[in-house]
């Protein structure tokens, strides 16, 4: 199988640009080929072996399944994580929430990722932030498997536990300052509206976890409500939540923060221009009020 071939191969289901990244991705990370070695023709000098295990990566990437998958792996701000069926790829967008969040914290901080996937998040910043302290939710054995699992691989320690935000309950008992406990909160929650599906990629639809995805259709912004109301109860005095989010959904959630008692609010565009992030600031101890 030549070069060429892959490209011919995978241009059947992807455009010709990208097919020929997928392509240049597999040779050099798995079969470690440089740009130079695949112009050269080092593909058909593989040896049977690798040759016969390309064969199989390819019959997995003709049924669009992801090359992130196919590999075992991607890589996140610059360092490895391995994914697998089960997890979420982690997006460039989500980089450029960690960039922010890494650019405004202070060492020693105590920090909360809900919904951490492969745990790209809070490795990255357990990674980046001096001396802080890492905690990581989610509700999935198997994100939370692989996320401790990459955790170690790059070498930086994240207490994972396996937690519901829509159940979650600070542990008050009458004194609301015993709830405290965060100084940022950070999160990249299921947030695409099933209208939107049929827009999206079949290597992304037929592969990726459904729940890691999609807000629930009757009420799509449920999670950014839940992870508001436990915000505005557990951050410390000046601390913030980070979340990425629905552009379609940035003004409601903009508004129901400021409901329940985070101000400051701050709104950022993504590379592609889309109003993607948000942050917002506690000021006092505790949420008062009905919402």
């Amino acid at each position: 199988m030549t070069y060429q071939d892959i490209i011919r191969q995978l241009s059947t289901i992807y455009d010709t640009g990208e097919a020929k990244a997928i392509a240049r991705l597999l040779l050099e990370q798995r079969f470690g080929l440089s740009m130079t070695d695949i112009l050269c023709g080092k593909v058909n000098e593989l040896s049977a072996d690798d040759q016969q295990e390309l064969q199989k990566m390819m019959e997995r990437l003709l049924r669009a399944e992801p090359i992130q998958y196919v590999l075992g792996e991607t890589i996140f701000c610059g360092r490895p994580f391995h994914v697998a069926p089960g997890v979420l790829i982690p997006r460039p967008e989500t980089e450029e929430l960690c960039r922010w969040v890494v650019a405004e914290a202070s060492p020693s901080t105590h920090i909360l990722d809900i919904g951490t996937g492969s745990g790209c998040i809070a490795i990255t910043l357990a990674a980046a932030i001096e001396d802080c302290q890492v905690t990581a939710w989610d509700i999935s054995d198997a994100a939370l498997r692989i996320a401790d699992g990459n955790g170690r691989r790059n070498h930086v320690h994240v207490q994972f536990e396996k937690k519901d935000i829509l159940k979650a309950i600070p542990s008050t008992t009458g004194n609301r300052q015993l709830a405290t406990a965060w100084d940022i909160i950070v999160s990249n929650p299921p947030y695409i509206y099933r209208k939107e599906s049929s827009q999206m990629a079949r290597n992304v639809l037929d592969y990726e976890p459904q729940e890691a995805l999609f807000a629930p259709d009757d009420d799509p912004d449920a999670m950014y409500q839940a992870i508001g109301r436990y915000a505005a109860e557990t951050l410390r005095p000046g601390g913030s939540l980070y979340l990425e989010m629905n552009p379609m959904l940035t003004e409601a959630v903009a508004a129901y923060l400021q409901g329940v008692g985070l101000v400051q609010i701050e709104l950022l565009n993504d590379q592609f221009g889309k109003l993607r992030f948000i942050k917002a600031t506690k000021t006092t101890y505790s949420y008062e009020g009905n919402h």
